[in-house]
């Protein structure tokens, strides 16, 4: 993307991926820029740390990282030359699509039978969101791509290793199920008059053992709520 800054080995530790023919597609780990910018940026910048070193990490050891992010991905150039026509005819229910680039073309590498993987020490810094709006927004055109490839991995999860299954069940269903769990202890209070703790202790243990694990792995106590 115009708005990364590649670190300066980038391209030589992805280039290093491609020497196995099986491979399609690499991605870096992903840093915010302006990460320091608003307390959004510092959240945000953790989120990609997540995304990463959790998510795309654990999907690239079973061979299918299944969105190669587009500020910082490496595609072998003759897999891409087999799917370009696909990739540019993309079409959803019978109108163009423009969004989700970067995923639609990750998942038509694993189609086609590549594998695709994770680079963590090939690092980029990108611009992200300042402020709320701007984010929802994004947030909102990311989820519409995931939703929409999600129906066009499904004839392929069946040949990959069954976590990545689990994981795109849970990509899909995790955040509806939040939003419905929060209405719905919200609905409880509003209406029943008592405090749903059960349903927000939960959310809070979850949160505090993703959290923590990351603390632990990246050895950053920001992970835990400190600056």
């Amino acid at each position: 993307d115009s708005d990364t800054i590649l670190a300066a080995d980038v391209v030589t530790k992805l280039v290093l991926k491609m020497h196995d023919p099986e491979v399609g597609a690499a991605m870096g780990q992903l840093v915010a820029s302006n990460r320091s910018q608003t307390w959004l940026t510092r959240l945000i910048d953790m989120e990609y740390w997540l995304a990463c070193n959790e998510e795309r990490a654990a999907q690239a050891r079973f061979g299918a990282v299944m969105c190669c992010c587009g500020p910082c991905a490496m595609y072998r150039r003759s897999a891409l030359a087999l799917l370009l026509d696909q990739y540019e005819a993309q079409f959803f229910r019978g109108k163009p699509s423009d969004f989700g680039e970067d995923r639609h073309l990750t998942i038509l590498m694993l189609k086609a039978g590549f594998r695709t993987e994770y680079v963590p020490d090939a690092i980029a810094a990108t611009v992200v969101p300042d402020s709320l709006g701007p984010y929802l927004r994004q947030q909102l055109r990311w989820a519409r791509s995931t939703f929409r490839d999600t129906l066009l991995a499904l004839r392929l999860l069946p040949g990959l290793d069954g976590y990545l299954t689990l994981d795109v069940i849970g990509q899909n269903l995790g955040p509806l199920l939040l939003a419905l769990s929060s209405l719905a202890a919200l609905a409880q209070l509003l209406i029943a008059g008592s405090v749903p703790w059960w349903t927000g202790l939960t959310i809070a243990a979850m949160t505090m053992v993703r959290c923590s694990v990351a603390a632990l792995r990246a050895r950053e106590l920001r992970f835990l709520g400190f600056s």
